[in-house]
C-alpha cells in the first residue's frame, strides 16, 4: 500500500531551499562586480579571476563530496559547506586586498558552492526514478528563485546600506538557512526503510529499485559517452557562467542603470524556473539526449540574439531565451548522468562532469574580462560562445545509449 506522504518530498523541498541561497548568493557577484571596480580600481580580469578561481574549487571539491555523499550521505556535507559559503560572504565585509578576495570568494565561497549540485541532485536520483527528472526539475527551481530574488535583494541593500553590509547580511542568513535545511537530507529511502517513488513494490519488484545498480568510475571512464557528457558540460559551464558573471557589467556599459541591469539577471533566474520543470518533465518523457539538444538549440539561439541587442528590451528579450536554456541544462545532467551510468556511484560520477564543467566555468569569465580590458568590448567573446555552444551540440548528437551494464558485470549493487 503506498503511503499517504513519501518522505522524499521533504528531500526535493530542502534541495530547493539548498539550491535557492547556495546560487542566489552566487548570483550576486555580478551586482558587486562594479562596486568592487569603483572601490578598488581592480580590472575586470581581476575580479572575474576571483571568481574562476571559485568554480575551480567548486568543481574539485565536488568530486570529493560527490565520493563522499555515496558513502555517508548529505547531511555532514551541506552543514560543512554552508559554514564554508555564510564565512566566506561574512568576511567579505572587511575586504581590503586581491588576497582576501581570492582567499574569501575564490577559496571559502568555493568550497561553500561545491555541494549545492552534485549532492541535492545526486541524492535525488536515489530517492526518484520514475519522476527523477520532474523531481530535479523542481529542485533546480530553487536555483531560479534565488537567481530571481536575490540580486534584486542585494541591489537594494546595497543601495541604503552599502556593499560591505550586504555581504554581512547575505553571509549571516546563508550560514543559518543552509546549516538547519541540512537536517532534513537523508542519504536514500532505504536508510530509512523505504523505496524509491514511494513505491510499496516487494524488493526485485519492477520500479522497487531495492538494490542500487550503475557503472563503477572505471567503467564508465572506458566509455565515449562519459567523455562526451564531460567536453558538452564544460562548454556548457564556459558559456553559461560568463553570462552569469558579466551580463550585468555588459548591461551597464550599454547604458543601462544598476538596477536595470540587475533586472536582466533576475530575469535569467525567473526564466530558468520554466525551462527547468518543463525539461525536467521533457526528460522523462523523451530521454537526456533530446533534452539536451533542446537546450542546445535554445542556448544558440539567444547567444546569437546576444550579439546584435543594443537596447534595454533586447537584452531582456535575450535573457529571455537564455534563461530557458540556463534552466534546462542545470535540470537535465543530473538525470542523464542517472540514465547512462545508473546511481549505485553517481554521486562520484556526476562530481567529475560537473568538475568538468567548473573548469569552464573557471576559464570563461576569466577569459572574457581578459577580452574587455584588452578590447573594451565583450562582442567577439560572444561569438567565442557561439562556436563552444555549437560544439556542445554536436557532440550531443553523437551520444549513443550503453549496452545493458549488467550483462557485462560491471555494475555496483548498494550492498557491494
Amino acid at each position: 500500500m503506498r503511503a499517504k506522504y513519501f518522505y522524499g518530498y521533504n528531500i526535493v523541498g530542502a534541495g530547493f531551499v539548498i539550491q535557492a541561497v547556495s546560487i542566489g548568493a552566487m548570483f550576486t557577484y555580478g551586482v558587486f562586480f562594479k562596486e568592487l571596480q569603483a572601490d578598488f580600481g581592480w580590472s575586470r580580469a581581476t575580479i572575474a579571476g576571483a571568481s574562476s578561481l571559485a568554480f575551480l574549487i567548486m568543481g574539485a571539491v565536488g568530486v570529493l563530496a560527490g565520493l563522499l555523499n555515496d558513502r555517508i550521505g548529505p547531511k555532514v556535507l551541506i552543514v560543512v559547506s554552508g559554514i564554508s559559503l555564510g564565512l566566506g560572504f561574512l568576511l567579505m565585509s572587511r575586504l581590503q586586498a586581491q588576497w582576501q578576495l581570492y582567499l574569501l570568494y575564490g577559496v571559502l565561497v568555493g568550497i561553500g558552492l561545491s555541494t549545492h549540485d552534485v549532492i541535492t541532485l545526486s541524492t535525488v536520483a536515489r530517492w526518484f526514478v520514475k519522476r527523477r527528472g520532474m523531481m530535479s526539475g523542481i529542485v533546480k527551481v530553487g536555483t531560479g528563485t534565488g537567481q530571481l530574488l536575490v540580486p534584486l535583494f542585494v541591489a537594494a541593500i546595497i543601495a541604503v546600506f552599502g556593499w560591505r553590509n550586504a555581504f554581512l547580511i547575505i553571509g549571516a542568513l546563508a550560514l543559518v538557512i543552509l546549516v538547519a535545511v541540512a537536517q532534513v537530507l537523508r542519504r536514500d529511502p532505504k536508510s530509512i526503510g523505504l523505496l524509491p517513488d514511494g513505491s510499496s513494490d516487494e524488493p526485485g519488484g519492477a520500479g522497487s529499485g531495492s538494490a542500487e545498480r550503475g557503472m563503477l568510475l572505471r567503467a564508465a571512464a572506458r566509455t565515449r559517452q562519459f567523455w562526451i557528457i564531460c567536453v558538452a558540460e564544460f562548454a556548457i559551464f564556459f558559456c553559461l557562467l560568463t553570462i552569469l558573471v558579466h551580463i550585468v557589467p555588459h548591461a551597464s556599459d550599454l547604458g543601462l542603470s544598476p538596477a536595470t541591469a540587475a533586472g536582466v539577471l533576475s530575469t535569467i533566474g525567473g526564466v530558468s524556473m520554466l525551462g527547468r520543470i518543463v525539461m525536467g518533465a521533457a526528460n522523462d518523457r523523451i530521454g537526456g539526449k533530446r533534452s539536451l539538444i533542446t537546450c542546445f538549440s535554445v542556448l544558440l539561439c539567444g547567444l546569437i540574439w546576444l550579439q546584435m541587442a543594443r537596447e534595454a528590451w533586447m537584452l531582456f528579450l535575450f535573457a529571455v531565451i537564455y534563461g530557458f536554456a540556463h534552466g534546462g541544462f542545470f535540470t537535465v545532467m543530473s538525470p542523464t548522468v542517472a540514465e547512462l551510468f545508473g546511481t549505485g556511484s553517481h554521486g562520484l560520477l556526476f562530481g567529475i562532469v560537473l568538475f568538468s564543467g567548473a573548469i569552464g566555468g573557471a576559464v570563461g569569465p576569466l577569459l572574457a574580462g581578459r577580452t574587455f580590458d584588452l578590447t573594451g568590448s565583450y562582442q567577439m567573446f560572444f561569438l567565442v560562445l557561439s562556436g563552444l555552444a555549437g560544439i556542445g551540440f554536436v557532440l550531443i548528437t553523437l551520444l549513443r545509449p550503453l549496452e545493458d551494464t549488467g550483462s557485462q558485470g560491471r555494475v555496483l549493487k548498494s550492498s557491494d
